[in-house]
């Protein structure tokens, strides 16, 4: 690497780690001019600081570059895979199984951008035109699934598709979902029901002023807390849905990646 390190840079146990999965081609194939760790560096970089393509420095590999091979890795799934299979290690790590039986659903409305605004709708409730994202973690706060609709659709609509993709990657293993009011309904009920879990609605036994903890729930609003860190993820920039569910997906990898490898070396 001969330009001078970013905070955002993988480390070598990291890259060491996360490199097979980010490895469509042979690192030594022909048609590769760049270095895949730069490439690598600079996706992170961008979805830490939040800065546009063109304005990615220029020590990194060009911003086309970097931005076809992250369509190519989100295509492919890689960066699912590998939040998947850390989330599973750090489970195991902790003693606890791999798969959880419990899950939290939530959303939240990302304002829109003038790459995004045609695919907005608007939150009533938010009172903001965007985007909603729709994540379901495990009770670590950890990415299981994600959908990503104009901010006027109601979650409670998109309980079913989210319950299949948390059962698919799971193992069918979750048995329960906790949520918040918006997912109260025979609708939503039914729809967790098909694909074999049970809702659970947590909400204040009385009215109270201010932001307060729920049981449960308190998880998933620490998750999109960790998410509101990555400036690119702070609005809805992205011209593709794919490339916003791409870019969270990322920062989980991000965020999961070092909490591993120190679990890893304290267990050795």
């Amino acid at each position: 690497m001969n330009r001078r390190p970013y905070p955002s840079d993988v480390s070598d146990e990291e890259w060491a780690f996360v490199m097979p999965y980010l490895t469509l081609l042979p690192l030594d194939a022909s048609q590769r001019k760049y270095d895949l760790r730069e490439v690598f560096n600079a996706l992170r970089w961008m979805v830490k600081t939040g800065a546009q393509w063109e304005y990615l420095p220029h020590d990194f590999p060009p911003p086309h570059i970097v931005r076809e091979q992250a369509r190519r890795w989100m295509e492919r799934g890689v960066f699912e895979d590998l939040v998947h299979d850390l989330r599973e290690t750090l489970r195991l790590l902790q003693g606890r199984a791999a798969q959880p039986s419990a899950a939290i659903y939530d959303a939240r409305t990302l304002q829109s951008s003038p790459e995004s605004g045609e695919r907005a709708g608007y939150d009533g409730a938010k009172r903001r035109k965007g985007s909603k994202v729709h994540m379901a973690v495990d009770t670590l706060g950890h990415l299981l699934a994600l959908l990503v609709t104009p901010a006027n659709e109601q979650e409670r609509s998109q309980v079913g598709e989210l319950s299949q993709a948390v059962q698919a990657v799971t193992n069918q293993r979750v048995e329960i979902a906790y949520v918040d009011q918006g997912y109260t309904g025979s609708e939503a009920e039914q729809a967790a029901a098909q694909e074999g879990i049970a809702l659970c609605v947590v909400k204040l036994e009385e009215a109270k002023r201010g932001f307060v903890l729920l049981p449960r729930r308190w998880v998933v609003e620490r998750s999109f807390a960790w998410m509101a860190r990555f400036r690119r993820l702070a609005r809805d920039y992205e011209r593709l849905t794919e490339t916003l569910k791409g870019f969270h997906w990322l920062a989980f990898s991000i965020l999961l990646l070092p909490k591993v490898l120190d679990g890893l070396r304290s267990a050795s």
